[in-house]
């Protein structure tokens, strides 16, 4: 499936993002283990996090579909859960596989995990060598670094304090996943603070949980209630739409209802050293049981400045670089993303792929091993690309082809399923016609 993307004037209205995806799979995950009924609602509906659930029935969990994006899922309770009878296949979600190895380390039994040519290729051991530490059976390629994997569970995991070698939410959440179920209490400390929305969520699920500084946290083990959970939309999906606004010439462009976590809110910290004009207003409502604040995200085009974007705030964004990269090649200035050598192992080395392919529109990045620098100033020219499988490489793609010199065409587009099913329908909303055509 291709994209066809013609350049637009005009952008305007208001919109909402699906559900976000790193809630949706711990939802998913944390009503399975839960005593009693979950209900979620905002699940994201797409192919990463219907993963999730799949592996969840196949281990003995009702999921019960109540209507878009509302799930009512009934926990088996922390050892409730049965050995699967076939191989749970992750797709391309590394969240999946990566909080499902956590889930599993605390399980007695054999599971099976594989996934797709591009998520056999990612690294598993910086989840695998924790998960040893506590009892867990790893074994599989690259001496259990990479799928397939099969995995047995310690009855009683054992509690560890572990100091993780980057700042990774997937690690950390792998950990205490684990540590439910441990015969003691789970610490982890990273070099600096990632995501929290495993903390916020098990909370909301009755686990008890010290925080006694950002980068570290020491779960207690014990058992969990079922919650009801309301999923933001998505900051990382967001991202493409805020840029497509400030890129645009006559754009403004308004996203309703988005999860703005601190831990996730680097892309605004970066959009407000570009002095981006970003209008943030707070949005109340059933979002507050599970703890996770949301807003509605204004923007309109305006002359940006570039910015260095490194150390912590790494974590806090880097699922939002592409569309930061597509920015930064407007911005005055040479823009420098450093410390985010992360960017290599993800669906695509992104950091590759964006030189690369950006290259083809007449945009020069230079490339670095940790990351790359981006000269402001430049324009986009049509051109026929690929997004390599990556659906953040696709979007991002496509948005820069919303101001080139005429017509983009983004090859291998299918994979943005995995994410924003509905990217395609929003931004031709946004544009009053079709921006963007999809070629089967």
């Amino acid at each position: 499936m291709n994209f066809r993307v013609r350049p637009v004037r005009r952008l305007a209205g208001e919109c909402e993002v699906p559900g976000d995806k790193s809630i949706s799979h711990r939802a998913a995950l944390l009503g399975a283990l839960a005593d009693g009924l979950t209900e979620v609602q905002g699940y994201l509906e797409a192919e990463d996090c219907l993963r999730t659930l799949t592996a969840i029935q196949m281990m003995g969990v009702e999921v019960t579909r109540k209507g878009p994006g509302h799930y009512r899922i009934a926990g088996a309770g922390l050892g409730g859960l049965v050995e699967p009878a076939d191989v749970v296949d992750c797709g391309n979600s590394g969240t999946t596989v990566r909080l499902l190895i956590g889930v599993l380390a605390g399980q007695p039994f054999w599971t099976l995990l594989t996934g797709d040519e591009s998520l056999r290729r990612r690294p598993m051991k910086r989840v695998a060598e924790p998960l040893t530490l506590m009892g867990a059976t790893i074994v599989g390629r690259s001496d259990g670094g990479r799928l397939p994997l099969a995995v047995r569970g310690a009855a009683l995991p054992r509690a560890i304090a572990y100091d993780t070698p980057v700042a990774s939410a997937q690690v950390k959440s792998a950990i205490l996943l684990a540590g439910l179920r441990a015969d003691g209490p789970v610490t982890v400390r990273e070099p600096a603070p990632s995501r929290d929305h495993s903390e916020v969520m098990l909370r909301a699920f009755g686990a008890r949980l010290e925080r006694p500084d950002t980068r570290t946290v020491t779960l207690h083990p014990g058992p969990l209630s079922g919650a009801a959970v309301q999923v933001p939309g998505d900051i990382s999906s967001a991202a493409f739409l805020l840029v497509a606004g400030l890129i645009v010439p006559d754009a403004r462009v308004t996203v309703r209802r988005v999860g703005v976590n601190p831990t996730r809110t680097g892309l605004l910290d970066v959009l407000a050293a570009m002095r981006a004009p970003v209008t943030t207003a707070l949005q109340g409502g059933p979002g507050e049981p599970t703890g996770e604040p949301m807003a509605a995200l204004t923007v309109t085009p305006a002359p940006l400045l570039a910015t260095t974007v490194a150390g912590p705030l790494i974590p806090r964004l880097i699922d939002e670089v592409p569309a930061l990269a597509v920015l930064a090649a407007t911005a005055r200035g040479t823009t420098e993303i450093r410390d985010a050598a992360e960017l290599r192992v993800k669906e695509s080395d992104r950091i590759a792929a964006l030189a690369r392919e950006l290259a083809k529109m007449g945009v020069g990045v230079e490339e670095r091993a940790d990351g790359m620098a981006i000269p402001g100033g430049q324009r986009f020219r049509g051109a026929r690309v690929t997004s390599g499988g990556d659906h953040r490489m696709a979007m991002a793609l496509a948005v820069a082809g919303l101001t080139a010199e005429g017509e983009t065409v983004v090859e291998d587009t299918a994979c943005v399923q995995t994410s924003f099913p509905t990217f395609v329908d929003t931004l031709n909303a946004l544009a009053g016609g079709p921006a963007i055509t999809v070629e089967r």
